[in-house]
């Protein structure tokens, strides 16, 4: 199957996907395509007894998509600059300390308390994982993906202050998560002994703050750019060229270019509120292009995780280290977020309910399952890790994403 036809055939899975949710179910978008995507793989997979050639079909076609790469190289930049684009940068500025202790300090929490709660469950259940791998899978989980987290919370009520730490802090930690994986993954292919704790300390130095001050001059750069003409044609093409040659250009620089998209989003965003860079007419069109670009990518992200369900290795065996990861990645998480809130419970204005809300929306996505992909097939285990993170992020979008009105009414029934 060429290119063109394979991406055809899914912008109409997700237009198909899209109207049925809308017409039919009424979900948030993310969570109705996705339900729809993994209904139709489960019937792919019943009709595989029937007519085995239609499921080989498909499997080929999903087969041949570089879920890793697609995500990454392609659809990760456009996403996070759009969700940062759309963000009130002001409004974040007042959560900035619980967004940043939440973002840094809480992932490297839960990389920890997964990594090595997976290594002792994995024994348990009689498969012999090496804690390096355990913490790969601690560090690919452990981000929450901005990607799933704005779509659905856009649709809910809750208190001001715990939407944006949600949103702040998935908008920041994916981007710290992909260091910590990408810091893991170099000591699980070369070696503990190849590094030692100042190369990693240099290596996320490097990474994170080099991609935060890239991302300001970009973003200065698109808002000076912006700023000197009023076209609004040239400057949607100037937002677009500069993401995609922007995390072109941090790639080969070895920054990291998630976090620089999410600082160059809110500085263009911010300017563009205070009527800097953009008329209002300019403004508006950019404005609904980038909703229209992130409606359009969330819609194909999330058919592709629901597909993903054709080549994920479904032994009856992973069934239950399945369900005891889902249970430890919920329980690290709320940890990850206790132990920060506790510590600094008086430089933070969130109320003692805030963690659990956290907790639970605090959404896995495509970067997860992208990040587990990415993993060489010659690696042991593999399979497993993947098939514990698709796990994961199902449970996710679709459990927690589903039942998180419920929890928001009895936590805050005042709203």
């Amino acid at each position: 199957m060429d290119l063109f036809t394979l991406i055809t055939l899914l912008i109409v899975g997700a237009a198909v996907f899209a109207y049925l949710n809308t017409r039919l179910l009424k979900l948030p978008d993310a969570i109705g395509i996705m339900v729809l995507s993994v209904a139709f793989s489960l019937v792919l997979i019943g009709l595989n007894q029937i007519r085995p050639e239609w499921f080989e079909t498909v499997r080929n076609a999903i087969t041949t998509i570089d879920f890793g790469r697609v995500l990454f190289d392609v659809m990760l930049s456009f996403l996070l600059f759009a969700g940062a684009f759309h963000t009130d940068t002001e409004l974040l500025r007042l959560e900035r300390r619980s967004i940043m202790l939440f973002a840094f300090v809480g992932v490297l929490i839960s990389t920890f308390l997964v990594g090595t709660g997976l290594y002792y469950i994995a024994g348990l259940f009689g498969f012999v994982l090496p804690y390096i791998l355990c913490l790969l899978f601690g560090a690919l989980i452990s981000p929450t993906d901005p990607i799933a987290v704005l779509g659905i919370l856009a649709k809910f009520k809750l208190p001001e202050s715990v939407k944006l730490n949600i949103v702040g802090e998935s908008l920041f930690n994916d981007g710290v998560g992909v260091v910590v994986f990408a810091s893991i993954y170099r000591l699980a292919v070369n070696g503990v002994e190849s590094f030692d704790a100042t190369d990693i300390g240099l290596l996320f130095l490097e990474e994170a703050g080099g991609g935060i001050l890239y991302g300001l001059a970009l973003g200065y750069l698109m808002f000076w750019l912006l700023r000197s003409i009023d076209h609004y044609q040239t400057e949607v093409i100037v937002t677009v060229a500069g993401v995609m040659g922007g995390y072109l250009l941090a790639q080969k620089l070895h920054v990291s270019g998630p976090l620089a998209m999410v600082v160059a989003g809110l500085f263009v965003g911010d300017r563009t509120r205070l009527k800097e860079a953009m008329s209002l007419k300019t403004e508006d069109y950019v404005d609904k292009f980038w909703e229209l670009i992130d409606s359009i990518l969330n819609s194909l992200l999330f058919v592709l995780i629901g597909f993903e369900l054709l080549i994920v290795d479904l032994r009856s065996s992973y069934l239950l280290i399945c369900v005891a990861s889902v249970l430890l990645v919920l329980g690290s998480r709320f940890l990850a977020i206790w132990i920060p809130f506790r510590i600094a419970r008086r430089w933070i204005g969130l109320d003692k309910k805030a963690p659990f809300m956290l907790t639970w929306g605090g959404l896995r996505g495509g970067l997860s399952i992208a990040m587990a992909l990415s993993i060489p097939n010659d690696m042991p285990h593999k399979d497993l890790l993947v098939t514990i993170t698709y796990a994961v992020v199902l449970f996710s979008v679709i459990g927690q994403g589903l039942t998180m009105e419920r929890l928001i009414r009895r936590l805050y029934p005042e709203n």
